[in-house]
């Protein structure tokens, strides 16, 4: 079947009739991906431990099989360990065995079936740059998450596969990036490491239209986000207000909430816990990261979707729990 040309261009191929597989549809993402897919008249294969919201449910353990493609016209990969776990070698063995040892596998299940591998912005190098293309160093990482999606990511784009980099998904269901802001409230103040940053965003609306469109795309790399970047502050006041949660923000240097992230690794060390508080949410959040989508746009992408979107969402469904 011919998944390149779509009569949208940046738009989803054509997937009418096409089974498509989509690894992790049980998460957050692959669950956006496995829905779109369906509404494009997919027949969709989810493959992972868990069933998704549509199609057929074909289980599957990354961390030690190979996942039956037989039949597949498309893999969309999405399923991926992911979060901030006690550091050390029992994290960084749990999270290569999904994040590089799984695609190791799908690679060999795959056998030249165009395959779609969603990683992360978070396999770039941490350091200061005015604009993050896809050229940016991919190495340094700061957590098991990071270097082992790097890992499983020189595989796949060794492989053949478009590779999406995506940063900081939000949206319907979102199991992580809003509800962390909410917790780290501490009465009614939401602290925040040093001044305001330039960051993007991706809607998951919008990592799903790449998602779909990437099979016409050239193999490579390609940073997936918002249209523009946001101001953090601006970002932090706007979840407060929309989740009717009474909140100010409160400046912490950023030396200090490092110093606060290495007692709550050193204590998670002692505990088994996940730490309160990382060195990578502290980066995450102090560190101005503005991807460059210009390589994507290249080839017709346009998100559609902000975050103003989302939380205009939020305060219509009654997230608000104020007032």
């Amino acid at each position: 079947m011919n998944l390149t040309g779509a009569d949208d261009p940046g738009g989803p191929v054509n997937l009418a009739g096409a089974e498509v597989a989509v690894t992790g549809a049980s998460g957050f993402c692959g669950a956006a991906v496995a829905r779109a897919a369906a509404a494009a008249g997919a027949r969709v294969r989810c493959l992972g431990r868990r069933p998704g919201p549509v199609g057929r449910h074909v289980p599957w353990d990354a961390t030690r099989d190979v996942p039956d493609l037989t039949g597949v016209d498309l893999v969309i990969h999405l399923a991926a360990a992911v979060g901030d776990p006690v550091p050390g070698r029992a994290a960084e063995r749990a999270y290569r065995a999904v994040n590089a040892d799984g695609t190791a596998r799908l690679l060999d299940a795959a056998a030249g079936r165009p395959l779609v591998w969603v990683s992360s912005a978070s396999v770039y190098r941490p350091q200061a740059a005015a604009l993050v293309t896809e050229d940016h160093p991919v190495d340094g990482q700061i957590s098991a998450y990071g270097r082992s999606k790097a890992a499983g990511e020189r595989l796949a784009l060794a492989g053949g596969a478009v590779v999406l980099r995506p940063r900081a998904v939000y949206g319907p269901g979102d199991p992580h990036l809003l509800p962390r802001l909410l917790r780290a409230r501490r009465g009614g103040w939401l602290p925040v490491p040093g001044p305001d940053v330039r960051l993007s965003l991706t809607a998951v609306e919008n990592l799903a239209d790449a998602a779909l469109a990437a099979p016409g795309w050239p193999a490579g790399p390609y940073n997936i986000a918002d249209a523009l970047p946001y101001s953090r502050d601006a970002v932090l006041r706007g979840v407060l207000a929309a989740t009717g949660i009474p909140g100010r923000l409160l400046r912490v240097p950023v030396g200090l909430a490092d110093a606060a992230a290495a007692t709550a690794t050193g204590l998670s060390r002692l505990t088994r816990r996940a730490p309160a508080l990382t060195r990578y949410a502290v980066d995450q959040l102090a560190r101005e990261m503005v991807l460059d989508i210009g390589r994507a746009r290249a080839q017709g992408y346009r998100p559609r979707r902000t975050l103003a979107d989302h939380l205009a969402r939020l305060v219509a469904q009654g997230y608000c729990v104020a007032g």
